[in-house]
Order: C-alpha cells, then structure tokens, then sequence
C-alpha cells in the first residue's frame, strides 16, 4: 500500500466523539500476562531465560512487528515471497499485539483519526501518560459515528491470516511448550509471559512519545496530531522512533531517513533484498511530490508561524 492509499473511508466517520469503554480481553491478556510474570519470575528466574526473554522480545518486535506487520502488512512499504510474508507476520503475531487484521484495524483508524483536524484524545495520546496507559492497555473506543473500514481482500480474505485472527493469542502455546522442553518454567515465564507483556506496554509507550511534542522535521498542516521524533533510540525501538518521518513518508521502508538516524528495520530489509527476498521497496518521495509536507529546515517557513496555523495539536 502506497502513500495517498487508505483503508479508512474519510467521508465517514467522526474522530471526535465516542467513549472508552473497557475491553475486558484486551486488559486481562495483557494484566494476566503481567500478574503471571510478577508472581513467577522471583521463583523461575535463570541467566539464561532473562537472556532468551530479552533476545526473543528484540527479535520478534524486530523482524514480527516492525519489518513484518508495519512495513510489510499494514504499509507495503516492500514486495517479498508469500513463505516469507507468513513467517515475519507470524513473529508479529507472537509479540502479543493482536492478529493480522486486527493490528491493521487499529493502526489504520487511529492513523485516520491524528490526519484528520481533530480527533478524540484516545487518538491523539493528549491525555496524561497514566490515563493513557490504562486507555491503550485495557481499554477500547466506541464511536457514535464509526469510520468504514476495507481490508484488501488479499489479507481478509488469506486463510492463514483469518486462522491467525481467530487463534492470535493461542498462538503463544506451542513456543511455550517448546521454550519448557528447553529450559523449563523460567524460559516460559520470561520468554512468554514477561516478553507479551513487555513487547505491549513498550509499544503503547513509544507510541505515546512519538505522538506527542517533540522534534521533528516535517509537519503535515491538515493534521491535528504531529508526529515527533526520539532521538537516541534507534537501536532500543528498531528504528520506529522516527516516528515523525514515518507519518511524512508512509511509503517509506525506511523510517530512519537522515544520517545518525539509525534504523535496524531498514537494515533488515536491505539484507532481505540483497539476497533477492525483498523488491520494489518504497523510499521517500522527491521533493517535488512532497506537496502535502511543510520542510521546517525551509527558511521561509518559520516553524513558529506554521505552529500556530495547525488545529487541534496546541495546548
């Protein structure tokens, strides 16, 4: 999927008004991944499963989330074979996050809700990083106008993919069986249940920085959510805290775009398409399809003056 292609129909659909409303599987997923973690880790701890938790949490967010179902699934920022479109969005669903269809749902309509003038907070991440925490962990939103949604049928209509959907959480029980025949209960408790909940909550945490102020190149003046940048966490976050490049440049496989900007995801799929496993893959536009961007580096763009044009971001 390209830049100006989205799934969400903007004529319909109101960002603004609903309510959060507790989803009660998302949050006992998530709080039962963590009580289980808590009660378990002071008693099943090993060298050895703190370094495979960690390794696993890294990999799967890495090659699953990042290169899997955000560049790949959710942008099509990349071509690749089908075997391996499978095999990254299935470590993307063992992050924990939720299934393909699903990730793609909630990406896409709080995507849709920051590019519109305005939207509710829920979307925005205005609200203090507590309140946050417990809309994006444990709860959901119910507009009282929703947005129409189309998934490609390619993806909603992908047996694997609807299996997926179906069985996303269920999907932790075989590399737990698997992780017990190697290193009994301390490799489950840190290679499951600590890795879920750490993979969740470090997600929605990124996601609350980037989407509030903080540096960044390009402003999108229709928007009323802009997008910043963290600098110094590009190995931490897999090149996803370049976040305010990634909303100028959603056809862009690479996220970390100007030099000291590292990107381990785009390193990935360089080696993916030097070895001929990855083609037609996106990059910024030019400069002379960038009509939609306002450059801050452009003197004759005080960033100041294009502050105070932008709706619904100022507090």
């Amino acid at each position: 999927m390209r830049p100006g292609v989205f799934r969400v129909d903007t004529a319909t659909g109101d960002p603004r008004r609903g309510r959060v409303r507790w989803d009660a599987g998302k949050s006992l997923w998530i709080n039962g991944c963590l009580v289980l973690f808590v009660v378990l880790a002071p008693f099943h701890t090993t060298p050895g499963a703190v370094a495979t938790g960690l390794l696993l949490t890294y990999l799967t967010l890495l090659l699953g989330h990042s290169v899997g179902m955000h560049r790949k699934l959710i942008h099509r920022t990349y071509d690749c074979p089908r075997w391996l479109e499978y095999t990254l969005v299935y470590l993307g669903v063992l992050v924990g996050m939720g299934g393909p269809t699903g990730l793609i749902r909630i990406h896409d309509v709080r995507d849709w809700a920051q590019r519109e003038a305005d939207c509710h907070d829920y979307f925005s991440h205005r609200a203090t990083f507590l309140r946050d925490a417990w809309w994006q962990l444990n709860c959901r939103f119910e507009f009282d106008a929703p947005p129409k949604l189309r998934i490609e049928t390619v993806v909603a209509d992908d047996p694997v993919y609807r299996f997926l959907d179906r069985t996303w959480m269920l999907q932790q029980l075989p590399l737990g069986v698997l992780l017990y025949a190697i290193g009994g209960l301390p490799w489950v408790v840190w290679g499951v249940f600590g890795r879920v909940f750490l993979s969740v909550a470090g997600h929605w945490t990124i996601t609350y920085l980037t989407h509030n102020p903080g540096p960044g190149r390009w402003l999108i003046p229709d928007a009323g959510v802009q997008a910043s940048n963290l600098p110094g966490f590009g190995l931490l976050t897999l090149g996803e805290c370049w976040h305010n490049n990634h909303h100028a440049f959603p056809e862009s496989a690479r996220i970390g775009i100007a030099p000291g900007e590292f990107d381990p995801g785009w390193l990935v799929i360089r080696a993916l398409e030097a070895v001929g496993w990855a083609s037609n893959v996106g990059l910024p536009r030019r400069s002379e399809q960038q009509t939609d961007l306002v450059d801050t580096f452009d003197a004759s763009a005080p960033l100041a003056a294009i502050l105070s044009t932008l709706p619904g971001r100022q507090r």
